[in-house]
C-alpha cells in the first residue's frame, strides 16, 4: 500500500496572525505532498511537465477539527484513489503528535496539455497511478455551484500569484477569499472549505469577485473574468 507520509514542524511562514496554519498553506502542503508522491510513484516531471503535460486541481475540500498551530509538529498523509477516466482522486490527513486527526481532505486532479490547454487522456501518455484504499477516505469534493452574492469587489492577478503552469495558483484563491471576507483575520475558526476551479486566471487578469452569507457563518464566493474562474464555500465556527 503506497501512502505518502511526512512529519513537519510549523514555522512562522506557515501560520497567520492568530498562530494557526494558514488555509492557503494547508492546501500548499496538500499540493506539495501530491507532487512528491506522484514522483515517488514514477509519474514525475519526466512523464508530465517535461513532455508538456501539466497537473492541475479541479476540486478541493477539507474538514477541519482543529487547525494546527505555530511550532506544532504534525504528520501529513496523502494517497491516491482509483483513477476516474481523466480524473485522479487524492486524499489527505493531518495528524497531531498524539496521532489525533486534525484535518481530512480530498481533491480531484487532472492533466492539461500546456500549449492547447486541453484535457489530457492519461492512458494515451502512459500516465498510470494505482489507487489504494485505507479506510480513512473522506468524501470526494463536489462542485460548489453558482454563487449569488450581495458583496462584490475586483482583484487583478499579480506576478507573485502565478505558478509554473502560467496561471494563478489554486492556493492563492484561498488568500484572496479570506482577505475579502475578513472572517479569518477576525479570528474566526474555519471548520469546512470547498473549492471549485473552472477556468484559468492569468497574469494581469482582473476578476470580479462576489460573495455573501445567509447566517454569518457560511459563505459562498465566486470570482470571474468573462466566465467563472473559481467558486468557494467556507464554513466557520
Amino acid at each position: 500500500m503506497s501512502i505518502y507520509c511526512e512529519t513537519l514542524q510549523l514555522r512562522s511562514r506557515d501560520v497567520d496572525l492568530h498562530r494557526r496554519l494558514r488555509t492557503s498553506r494547508l492546501f500548499e502542503l496538500f499540493q506539495e505532498a501530491s507532487i512528491r508522491h506522484t514522483e515517488q510513484l514514477g509519474m514525475g516531471r519526466e512523464k508530465t511537465l517535461d513532455k508538456g503535460l501539466l497537473w492541475i486541481v479541479t476540486l478541493q475540500e477539507a474538514d477541519i477539527a482543529r487547525m494546527p498551530v505555530y511550532d506544532e509538529t504534525v504528520t501529513l498523509e496523502s494517497w491516491p484513489g482509483e483513477t476516474m477516466h481523466v480524473f485522479f482522486p487524492r486524499y489527505y490527513r493531518v495528524l497531531d503528535a498524539a496521532g489525533e486527526c486534525l484535518v481530512t481532505g480530498s481533491a480531484m486532479w487532472m492533466l492539461l496539455e500546456s500549449e492547447s490547454r486541453k484535457m489530457v487522456f492519461p492512458d494515451r501518455h502512459g500516465i498510470v497511478i494505482e489507487g489504494v484504499k485505507t479506510g480513512n477516505e473522506t468524501a470526494l469534493p463536489s462542485p460548489v455551484g453558482r454563487v449569488e452574492g450581495s458583496e462584490s469587489g475586483t482583484f487583478t492577478v499579480p506576478y507573485s500569484y502565478v505558478d509554473l503552469n502560467g496561471h494563478m495558483n489554486n492556493t492563492r484563491y484561498f488568500d484572496l477569499t479570506e482577505d475579502l471576507l475578513g472572517a479569518a483575520s477576525a479570528g474566526r475558526e474555519l471548520r469546512h472549505i470547498r473549492a471549485e476551479y473552472l477556468q484559468e486566471a492569468r497574469l494581469g487578469d482582473t476578476l470580479s469577485v462576489s460573495w455573501g452569507s445567509t447566517d454569518g457563518t457560511s459563505f459562498r464566493v465566486e470570482g470571474r473574468t468573462q466566465k467563472p474562474c473559481y467558486r468557494m464555500e467556507l464554513k466557520y465556527r
